[in-house]
């Protein structure tokens, strides 16, 4: 495929941006002119532009938006300063500010956590709800993946391997030995393989892994989205997925995944969950003041879920070829910058692994494989949990994870703290 036929993808997604935004401005500007109106006419004609706001409208990466938090019982100012940057990646920290004494020494005292978002579609902001409940008692850094598009072709490819030794620099720049890792989804695999390939080096280990509802063994409990990478050759997905950044875009000429493949391949997943979801979302702006809480829940999930940045053609064949096709990391045989992968070098790393009973992305089993490989962990410092009524997001976000998981994650992390 030549560069101009990939191109051309794009050219015709910028055509229908530049038909819809008008549509999108329109509708917002008109339904929001109606607000207060109570006739039956209005309300329908209310509703209906509503949702034609929400079809039609661009979706640009949010902001993580966290400014306060509540740690050590006082409500304090939260600033996200930037500590490490990669042409593809953010290291953030979201630190927290005290002026009162005690307070301070506390959250100097707090644990410090590295979550490792997912570079999967969406943005690293997914786990903004992740993010803010660590806050209550954890000095908390994530990594906050940059847009491909956005990254010129002169900063070179990004690959599996590549992704790696990124997980492996903020480690290090952060301090392994007095570090936790929190990996969710996507980065069980790089992550895992990252700690495993520093503990073959003989360099000290994060004290805690977290391994949340990741394909550490997609060969286990099979979904739909380890069936698409098995069903179809490599060459397929390169030949169907893989696009050019046409002009107007820092990243002119890189080959990507584009994020609104992504997204189509996202809604098709459930697509009856989304129109029912659509569907309550305009009875909820029929009903208007009445329905006003839980359309505004529709609004601020859809703002997230439907923004997407693209991924670089290198990772996501890699991703594809490495993980889903080969199964590499579960069989032994991935191989990093020419170092084997061996979890089992893995020793003085506790490690917890989790899961969603529900999960129609990880199927069970497939984190909890983990435990398999790293061997060399005592039993004592290992620990599994399924989330029971949890699907995919669940375990990360929402009620459950605030009230049923994030606890057993902060004790797992204490007693890490402990042991060390």
């Amino acid at each position: 495929m030549s560069s101009g036929q990939d191109s051309m993808l794009y050219a015709l997604h910028a055509i229908q941006r530049s038909f819809l935004n008008p549509v999108a401005n329109f509708s917002q500007k008109a339904s929001d002119l109606l607000e207060g109106n109570d006739g039956l006419p209005a309300r329908m004609l209310r509703a209906n532009l509503a949702s034609l706001h929400r079809i039609t409208k661009a979706f640009d990466k949010p902001a993580f938006g966290i400014t306060h938090a509540n740690a050590h019982g006082a409500e304090m100012v939260v600033v996200e300063e930037e500590i490490d940057c990669h042409p593809f990646c953010r290291l953030v920290r979201f630190a927290r500010r005290s002026e009162e004494p005690t307070t301070a020494a506390a959250l100097a005292a707090d644990p410090r956590v590295l979550v490792v978002a997912p570079l999967s579609g969406h943005f690293a902001t997914l786990l903004r709800d992740t993010v803010a409940t660590l806050l209550r008692d954890h000095d908390v850094y994530v990594t906050d993946w940059v847009d491909a598009r956005d990254v010129p072709v002169a900063e070179g490819a990004f690959s599996l391997d590549d992704y790696v030794v990124t997980v492996q620099r903020f480690i290090r720049k952060l301090g392994a030995a007095n570090l936790h890792v929190i990996a969710v989804c996507q980065p069980t695999v790089p992550v895992l393989g990252a700690v495993a390939l520093m503990a073959g080096d003989g360099e000290p280990t994060p004290r805690s892994l977290t391994l949340m509802g990741g394909p550490v063994d997609a060969r286990r409990s099979p979904t739909e989205v380890n069936r698409l990478a098995t069903e179809h050759t490599l060459a397929w997905f390169e030949t169907n997925m893989i696009h050019r950044v046409p002009a107007g875009y820092a990243g002119h000429g890189r080959a990507v995944y584009p994020g609104f493949l992504q997204l189509t391949a996202f809604t098709m997943m459930n697509p009856e969950r989304h129109a029912e979801s659509y569907g309550l979302y305009w009875l909820d702006r029929f009903r208007g003041a009445a329905g006003a809480e839980r359309a505004k829940t529709h609004e601020t999930f859809y703002d997230e879920y439907n923004a997407v940045l693209d991924m670089d053609a290198a990772y996501y064949l890699d991703t594809v070829e490495k993980v889903f096709q080969q199964f590499a990391l579960a069989r032994g045989t991935w191989v990093v910058n020419d170092e084997r992968v061996r979890p089992e070098t893995i020793s003085t790393t506790a490690l917890f692994t989790i899961e969603g009973a529900n999960d129609d992305i990880s199927g069970l089993g497939q984190t909890e494989a983990a435990h398999d490989l790293c061997t060399a962990i005592p039993k004592e410092r290992r620990r599994h949990l399924v989330a029971e009524g949890c699907g995919h997001y669940g375990i990360f976000s929402g009620r459950r994870w605030r009230e049923a998981i994030y606890p057993e994650v902060r004790a797992f992390i204490r007693a890490a703290e402990a042991a060390r």
